[in-house]
């Protein structure tokens, strides 16, 4: 079967529709904005220019066909055309219109979850503020504790060497008792 507009064109591309119609007195159309809107509003224009396009190829091939002797009111493989619109734009249009819901409905999903992120953001950044401000602390609380354990450790030092020096005075002394004691036990006996 012969497409009936053999000029015409439609590529599925990253999700958008092109339609491309290769003739010299017709520009080759394409689109792939990043905002539905935009899309909504070229594909939109693209029908418009569409049916033009396919109003002038019906009237072609009705003049062809009254040339050729043949029935005027179908189409070139044997489907009825009502109301002027062809059913391959049809098809079109709805697949279009589909195309156009679905990109809505994902555009919604991913703002939802972009929302979802920005929060998720947010929440971690508070934690790593809140982890930040507890890691300072500890910092200070671990050389608060450094410097008391340093100056535990001179005094500690301190009363060792005194202790010592006690022992050693403690020492000396108990030596001169003995002495002592034995001189005046020498003494007292005669």
């Amino acid at each position: 079967m012969l497409h009936p507009f053999p000029h015409l064109h439609l590529h599925l591309h990253r999700g958008c529709l092109l339609c491309c119609m290769h003739q010299p007195s017709l520009p080759t159309v394409s689109w792939a904005p990043p905002v539905p809107e935009i899309r909504l509003r070229k594909l939109v224009d693209e029908r418009e220019k569409m049916i033009e396009q396919v109003k002038k190829l019906k009237a072609q091939l009705d003049q062809k066909v009254q040339k050729n002797g043949a029935d005027s009111g179908s189409s070139p493989d044997g489907e009825i055309i009502e109301n002027g619109n062809d059913p391959n734009i049809m098809d079109l249009q709805r697949d279009s219109s589909r195309q156009i819901n679905d990109l809505k409905f994902k555009l919604v999903k991913v703002e939802q979850e972009a929302t979802a992120l920005e929060q998720n953001v947010s929440r971690l950044e508070g934690q790593v503020t809140r982890y930040n401000s507890a890691a300072e602390n500890a910092e200070k609380v671990e050389d608060e504790l450094k410097a008391e354990k340093r100056k535990l450790q001179r005094e500690l030092r301190s009363a060792l060497d005194k202790i010592e020096e006690l022992e050693s005075s403690n020492s000396h002394l108990c030596k001169r008792l003995e002495k002592m004691k034995t001189t005046r036990g020498m003494a007292q006996t005669p």
